[in-house]
């Protein structure tokens, strides 16, 4: 098997934790008028275009056309973004500044708009660590399209098969393996550490 020589993480829900649920929870308590707005409104499948690149100012006006009375609400999402990412994972930080102060060849690829991973970069220090990372809201492709691998690639020299993939989405995963990328899926910073050391990291 080929040795790993460069290793790739997903941000969010592996260095930083996301759910659009707090600040939902205090601004609509009920909680079955807020899973309704989550996912009728301001719901995951909106949410991605943002992350493919469609601008907010774009995505608010779609929803307040179809949902006028929730025009507050929708801004909220935008506006409140910053609740929704409260802390990283230290844990998994703690593995990636390993990897880094190793002299690994470490680099990232994430689905996230554009200017929220501008807020991100600056409210967490350890993103910049990595040599560079690919944001699909800045390229205008979503993983696990398998054009975002090949360009991921291209951009930072990987070879493929030497290249260890880390994301906690199941298709993400099996989208970088068909991309011929290594690639295990993350639930924790325990497991992680296991699977890096059975690759010999």
């Amino acid at each position: 098997m080929t040795e790993i020589r460069h290793i790739v993480f997903d941000i969010g829900k592996v260095l930083i934790h996301y759910d659009p649920e707090l600040p939902f929870r205090r601004l609509i308590p009920d909680p079955a008028r807020r899973a309704w707005f989550l996912s009728e409104v301001c719901s995951p499948a909106w949410n991605v275009e943002q992350d493919r690149g469609r601008p907010w100012r774009e995505a608010e006006a779609l929803l307040i056309e179809r949902h006028p009375g929730e025009e507050e609400l929708i801004r909220a999402f935008r506006r409140h973004w910053h609740e929704m990412v409260p802390h990283a994972y230290e844990d998994s930080v703690a593995q990636l500044e390993r990897l880094v102060a190793a002299g690994h060849d470490v680099t990232m690829l994430t689905n996230f708009a554009a200017d929220t991973f501008a807020e991100a970069r600056m409210r967490f220090p350890f993103l910049a660590l990595a040599r560079g990372v690919t944001v699909s809201g800045e390229v205008g492709v979503l993983k696990p399209d398998p054009a975002i691998y090949r360009l991921h690639a291209e951009r930072f020299g990987l070879t493929p098969a030497a290249t260890l993939f880390i994301d906690d989405s199941a298709k993400n995963v099996e989208g970088a393996r068909a991309a011929g990328w290594r690639a295990v899926p993350f639930s924790d910073a325990r497991t992680l550490a296991s699977d890096l050391a059975a690759c010999g990291l």
